[in-house]
């Protein structure tokens, strides 16, 4: 009897580690993504223990507990083109936004077509979910008549007239095509951007009540709301992060009661992004400012959603991975974080919306017991991107060859592999410029940061060696020619062949905005 029951638990465990082939040798294990909106590289004390002075102590033991990368890069160093990479596997500048985010009320960015991680999970046998911000577009049904009555910037003291009100009556008692339930995910909740309209939650595809006034104007001072526009009656912003993490809670203990479906939970949180809208038990509580009480709440929510998988049951077969859309933001006070000793980005230079390494290398976690080693951390190039393709590899579907053109299997390092498992890796600020990696090579398609932060020389181009100038200080443009002549064609590779992985050529959705540097 102890030898049957030896050589069964060998026999799982040989089970849990092959990486499978097909369906019939997958496994599917639980997948859930914490996805937080503005953390800095270097906001996590785990990734800045030296320059870090905002205690985080639940982030700190899910990297205790699985693999810590440190170069991983998001597609984009602001929000909605990196959404969009993570859940389609595909570079954002492939699509028509090649700067800037998704505007007020825009239409959605990921193509009908497209398959996405959620719809491939679904497929796959998954309940899907979303819970938390979206901001990837929507088809807002606004008809051309009600369209001044939504889409004027007002003022933050506007008074809703019977004319508004009747209007957003229109808008909101319909359904919202083109979101989270049209691109895989069976249910969502959340709000679509916190800091802007409308100023409610949203549930499925309709909105939870009918917005009715403009939102309070004293909700738009100091780094809380940015746009005014449609509200619900008495909307405040403190309660959205903990009615996230309650539902998120919630989905979770719902799920575990059916163990013979797996489910993917995709939470995308609201913080530590503006608004700064912390809760009392937060408030004053890091003795820095309100943006890092933010992320000390934001570690919280994360520490519940873990505690709900382990209560759960479910930890030893849920794969759970932790990042950030983006750098810190500039605007939250960074200059007094750094004089009291904390610098968000680590010891990267630039901020969120920045070509620069502290724009797009962001926190990158993933736990799942069994699998990976706890305490590993890793120093390969990884990308967001990659995301859509390891779990594929994992559930043992293999990608069609017009979806996740940008994607790589992170499995062989997850599995403890030592080894590339991409070359290179692109980027962009939020003006469109473009950076691509190549090893330690990065090389940046202009001047400065094409973002925010000031600075940066006259130089037409930049070359950095990373392994040596991680803080980008040194530009070898001029030195280096022939280098900048590889990247230059690298760059054009990626552009021409549509996708950076193996096989064949894919049609951008859009032209490019890009040419080599001299």
């Amino acid at each position: 009897m102890q030898r049957s029951s030896a050589a069964l638990c060998i026999a799982l465990f040989a089970w849990v580690n092959a990486a499978p082939a097909d369906e019939k040798t997958a496994v599917r294990p639980n997948v859930v993504i914490l996805y937080a909106d503005d953390l800095g590289y270097g906001d996590a004390r785990c990734y800045n223990p030296d320059r870090g002075r905002i205690p985080t102590p639940h982030i700190d033991r899910l990297a205790s507990q699985g693999i810590r990368f440190t170069d991983a890069h998001s597609s984009s160093a602001v929000c909605s083109p990196s959404r969009y990479a993570l859940l389609t596997g595909r570079y954002h500048w492939r699509t028509r936004l090649q700067s800037g985010i998704v505007g007020k009320w825009g239409k959605p960015l990921i193509a009908p077509d497209r398959l996405t991680l959620p719809e491939m999970l679904r497929r796959s046998g998954y309940r899907t979910a979303c819970i938390g911000k979206w901001h990837l577009g929507w088809d807002w049904p606004i008809a051309a008549e009600d369209q001044p009555l939504l889409l004027p910037e007002s003022p933050p003291d506007a008074v809703a007239s019977a004319e508004h009100r009747a209007a957003w009556r229109r808008v909101f008692s319909q359904p919202i095509g083109g979101g989270p339930t049209a691109r895989g995910f069976q249910h969502y909740f959340g709000t679509d951007v916190p800091n802007w309209p409308p100023f409610c939650f949203i549930e499925d595809d309709r909105t939870v009540g009918i917005p009715s006034t403009f939102l309070q104007p004293r909700l738009f001072a100091k780094n809380m709301a940015s746009v005014e526009g449609p509200a619900l009656e008495n909307w405040t912003l403190e309660p959205i992060l903990p009615e996230l993490t309650d539902r998120a809670v919630r989905f979770i203990r719902d799920a575990s009661s059916n163990p013979e479906q797996p489910y993917f939970l995709y939470v995308p949180l609201t913080s530590p992004h503006t608004p700064l809208a912390v809760n009392e038990p937060w408030r004053g509580k890091s003795g820095l400012n309100s943006y890092a009480d933010f992320v000390m709440e934001t570690d919280a929510t994360v520490g519940r959603v873990l505690a709900a998988i382990d209560q759960s049951g479910a930890a030893e077969r849920t794969i759970v991975l932790f990042s950030s859309d983006n750098g810190c933001a500039p605007y939250i006070g960074v200059d007094e974080l750094e004089k009291q000793g904390h610098f968000p980005s680590g010891p990267l230079r630039g901020y969120k919306s920045d070509a620069w390494e502290g724009g797009h290398r962001v926190p990158f976690i993933v736990r799942w017991p069994g699998v990976i080693e706890p305490g590993r951390v890793c120093d390969r190039l990884v990308h967001q991107a990659d995301v859509m393709a390891t779990i594929a590899e994992v559930i043992g579907k293999p990608l069609p060859a017009n979806a996740g053109e940008d994607s790589y299997s992170l499995l062989p390092l997850v599995k403890g592999e030592d080894r590339d498992v991409r070359e290179t890796s692109v980027s962009q600020s939020i003006n469109g410029l473009l950076a691509v990696r190549r090893g330690p090579w990065k090389l940046l398609f202009g001047p400065g940061s094409g973002g925010w932060t000031k600075g940066g020389d006259a130089q037409p181009a930049q070359l950095y060696n990373l392994d040596d100038d991680l803080a980008e200080a040194h530009n070898l443009w001029a030195d280096r020619p022939d280098v900048v002549a590889e990247l230059n064609e690298l760059m054009k590779r990626l552009v021409h062949d549509g996708r950076s992985t193996p096989g064949p050529v894919q049609a951008n959705d859009a032209p490019v905005r890009w040419k080599p540097v001299e």
